[in-house]
């Protein structure tokens, strides 16, 4: 007898949902030992159930460890897009682009103010900036959809 398709929906009978969760909940940390020792990686899975009981695993380095560097991707990321949102509400790319390239074009003349020059430097951080922000947020589309 084989194993038969399962429909995912919530099981109405208390015990039987309680049953299912161990098991379920017992094969997800087992996978996530496997994935950990398989590739490496440094896994950390925490699980609430519906009464409000924590469970949890980490492997390679501690739960702390791993959410710290977690938050520290997460800030980074915050902060790309929330720059993105900022250069968004003043130029759009292709005008803060051209305007880079105006200043260029004014800075190979030789009576250049260094203020001319800062302010092109910081434009060019803030358009690759811009530019990266828009990578980070295609491949977050791209791999969300798959």
């Amino acid at each position: 007898m084989g194993r038969r398709k399962v429909e995912i929906k919530r099981i109405e009978n208390k015990s039987s949902r309680q049953v299912t969760f161990c098991k379920r909940r017992n094969g997800l940390m087992e996978k996530a030992r496997q994935l950990s020792i398989l590739c490496e990686s440094s896994v950390a899975l925490i699980i609430i159930s519906a009464t409000g009981r924590l469970y949890s695993f980490s492997s390679g380095d501690s739960m702390a460890k791993i959410l710290s560097r977690y938050e520290l991707e997460q800030a980074d990321d915050l902060k790309t897009l929330d720059l993105e949102e900022k250069t968004l509400n003043y130029l759009s790319h292709k005008e803060l682009l051209e305007t880079i390239q105006c200043k260029i074009e004014e800075a190979k003349s030789d009576n250049v103010s260094i203020d001319c020059l800062k302010s092109l430097e910081e434009q060019l951080k803030t358009a690759l900036s811009v530019t990266r922000a828009r990578k980070v947020y295609m491949l977050l589309l791209r791999y969300s959809v798959t």
